[in-house]
């Protein structure tokens, strides 16, 4: 599959895309500039050019949690 090629994407993303496209290019921005942010907003909200199932979870979530200050034992007067 070449670079670029969007045959992957399904027939939601590729309406996702345009809709985000057209809002970009009344806002004033190139058609070229608005196809790739376009393309980029659904890639980063559908995980990319999938087909079916469910996205991914990753672990940063509960990594994130976990960072941070230590629980100490509260002082008791």
């Amino acid at each position: 599959m070449p670079r670029g090629d969007k045959s992957s994407y399904t027939g939601k993303q590729k309406r996702q895309a345009e809709h985000i496209e057209d809002s970009y290019k009344k806002r004033g921005v190139s058609s070229k500039t608005a196809a790739k942010r376009a393309w980029a907003t659904v890639n980063k909200e559908t995980g990319g050019g999938k087909k079916g199932g469910a996205k991914k979870k990753t672990a940063k979530k509960a990594a994130k949690k976990s960072r941070g200050r230590k629980k100490t034992a509260s002082k008791k007067k």
